[in-house]
């Protein structure tokens, strides 16, 4: 593989890896180009996105970066360990993962459930970016799960307390091919229930989607994004808070009609964003002023609060309902307000992400690592957060690094569970060690997102 600069615009990275598998422009700007735009490199053809126009994916550009990084950097100085973490330990870590990958579903299950799976995915395609040697196993992944996932007959309800904390989701199946809820009281109807849907469960998927088509230019991942965006907005503007000081948005978190939370509304936000620098024309146009409506209305919902966390949601009458501040409502919010400031070049989007980066800093972690209120009990569902966190904080560091102390976070946190939360290369919940089993599909994709994160920035 060679690297170099092409004579593409605005000093793009150009990095070359063969014919078969042409390079990309990746632009720090993310500006549309042009295949005339580039030229060829020491005689190998080269070509810039076939996917022109349209804005390339802030999370794509981390690939030349941190490939540039991993040829000249020297040693990280980490007060965890004396050494950073290296594309062998994300290898090592991919590897234990895919022992719970389910081909014939082409799932992370039983070991974990739908929606994790999706965050599963979505790790594999942040490994391909890093690692380029990754990205023909990757993209057999996404054609697989493309293909088979589907099919899966997924009965599911979202429950909230059943592990104490009365704002913790458990994703309840009544499949046997998912994992089973033990030791908790479940209402008869959950138990007999055919499928509650959340909006929550699509976003995951639709910004896996989104990563994969980033890595293999797949237009059927796009539409397929594009799709699940369009059931997520069926809501948008229609609950009982949707009116406020920043206007008209929000969306409901379940089919049900029963809560507007955080997490459901960042999700819409963070793919309507993701889709704008994607999509083209009057699309993609449309996907902004979504986005930007959004953000707006989440501003002023509440669900900020007056520290820079942001609660669970809102109360029935509209208000901050004072639940706890998850990770993961801290980190989706990120990479959503990265991607408006690539789309508008607002710079208010990365002070906003800034300030919620910071707080979500300062309040969970313990000795500089990450921990959610749920450790070391955090159910199904709550395994997943930190990662989210660490994933979104990657994203804000690639497209605005002028905020040195997320590098450090990140790679604080990978070394710390390479050192201490790290048993033959599985990976548990408590990143600050020590290991806590048993890990599963949704320990090891979170704590990847922590390695993988920390070698993009590096």
């Amino acid at each position: 593989m060679s690297v170099a600069l092409s004579s593409c615009s605005r000093q793009t990275i150009l990095i070359v890896f063969s014919l078969s598998n042409p390079c990309r422009c990746r632009s720090r700007r993310c500006e549309a180009v042009s295949l005339s735009q580039c030229t060829p490199i020491n005689g190998t053809q080269s070509f810039c996105s076939s996917r022109d126009p349209h804005k390339m994916s802030a999370s794509i550009t981390a690939v030349a970066l941190s490939l540039l990084a991993l040829s000249s950097a020297s040693p990280i100085s980490n007060p965890i360990s004396k050494r950073a973490a290296t594309v062998a330990d994300a290898s090592a870590a991919y590897t234990t993962l895919q022992a719970w990958y389910n081909e014939g579903s082409g799932l992370w299950n039983p070991s974990t459930g739908w929606w994790n799976s999706a965050n599963c995915l979505t790790v594999v395609a942040n490994l391909a970016l890093v690692e380029s040697s990754f990205r023909n196993t990757a993209e057999a992944i996404f054609a697989n799960t493309f293909t088979n996932a589907p099919s899966n007959n997924v009965q599911m309800a979202k429950v909230m307390g059943l592990q104490g904390n009365e704002f913790l989701t458990t994703t309840v199946y009544t499949n046997s091919s998912f994992p089973a809820v033990s030791g908790s009281s479940i209402s008869e109807a959950v138990l007999n229930m055919q499928s509650t849907e959340t909006t929550t469960t699509n976003g995951w998927w639709a910004l896996a989607w989104i990563a994969a088509y980033d890595v293999s230019g797949n237009s059927q991942y796009l539409s397929e994004a594009e799709y699940i965006y369009n059931d997520m907005r069926e809501t948008f503007g229609q609950t009982p808070c949707s009116s406020n000081s920043g206007g008209s948005g929000g969306i409901w978190w379940d089919k049900d009609h029963t809560y507007v939370n955080a997490i459901a509304n960042e999700l819409f936000l963070s793919v309507a964003a993701h889709l704008a620098n994607r999509a083209s024309g009057s699309k993609a146009a449309g996907y902004l002023s979504d986005a930007k409506q959004q953000w707006a209305w989440f501003q002023g919902s509440g669900m900020i609060n007056s520290n820079n966390n942001i609660n669970d949601g809102l109360s029935s009458g509209c208000d901050n309902n004072g639940g706890t501040v998850w990770s993961y409502n801290q980190g989706v919010v990120l990479g959503g307000l990265s991607e408006l400031h690539l789309a508008t070049s607002d710079y208010s989007y990365i002070s906003s992400a800034q300030n919620i980066a910071n707080a979500a800093i300062s309040t969970l972690s313990q000795n500089g690592i990450l921990h959610d209120p749920c450790e070391p009990n955090c159910g199904l569902d709550g395994s997943q957060f930190k990662g989210v966190l660490m994933r979104n904080m990657m994203e804000l560091y690639v497209v605005d690094s002028s905020q040195g102390q997320y590098q450090t976070y990140l790679q604080d946190n990978a070394a710390s569970i390479l050192q201490s939360d790290n048993e033959n290369s599985k990976l548990g919940l408590v990143w600050s060690g020590s290991f806590v089993g048993p890990a599963n599909a949704s320990t090891q994709s979170s704590a990847m997102d922590a390695i993988v994160g920390s070698i993009t920035v590096s």
